[in-house]
């Protein structure tokens, strides 16, 4: 059987929604965000994984409670989002005022993780996963899952920044034949395949 990692999306929370870089300040979802954790439980259908992790941040938690893995889930420290420093809950365009050019794939964040520090992260996650006998699920956060999916498919961490992820999507990486692919990406929970 060939390993399939779904990868599911935390759903909105207040920094989602403002465009604010939300690491690991702790936020738990707004109502709509818990909507959208229902929304992923109806599409997901009550399918069946071998492996359930989750981040240990509430926003992620909460949404895998909500798509109704909570009591399979194991919380993996390594699914935490990026830890962007000094400009955690801060948006892009304030932090170039005062760095002009900022671009948080190039450059990183002041005083947090480096984009090779996550993917470092990433990797021992893909790792832990390696084994699983099935179908694995991952609730996590957009930038840990964008350079998650590119360890995977054996790019650098900050070719992350090519697979946009919206919040309370469903992705899914796999293989075709023996090459690792994406099989679905980016799919809005509401919606169906």
């Amino acid at each position: 059987m060939s390993l399939t990692i779904w990868l599911i999306r935390h759903g909105q929370t207040p920094w989602s929604l403002s465009g604010a870089h939300t690491g690991r300040t702790d936020l738990r979802l707004t109502a709509e965000g818990r909507k959208n954790a229902v929304a992923v439980g109806r599409w997901l259908a009550g399918r069946k994984f071998s492996l359930v992790l989750t981040s240990p941040l509430s926003r992620a938690r909460e949404t895998c409670r909500l798509a109704g893995y909570g009591e399979a889930a194991q919380v993996e420290p390594d699914l935490c989002e990026w830890d962007y420093g000094d400009y955690e809950g801060r948006i892009t365009a304030d932090i170039q005022k005062e760095r002009p050019g900022w671009w948080l794939w190039r450059d990183g964040p002041l005083h947090g993780e480096t984009v090779e520090q996550v993917g470092a992260r990433a990797g021992a996650v893909l790792a832990r996963v390696a084994g699983a006998e099935g179908d694995v699920a991952l609730f996590a956060h957009g930038h840990v899952l964008r350079i998650l999916t590119a360890c995977w498919l054996g790019l650098p961490p900050d070719c992350g920044r090519l697979f946009a992820l919206g919040t309370a999507t469903v992705s899914t990486l796999g293989h075709e034949h023996d090459t690792r692919v994406i099989s679905l990406w980016n799919l809005p929970a509401g919606e169906t395949p």
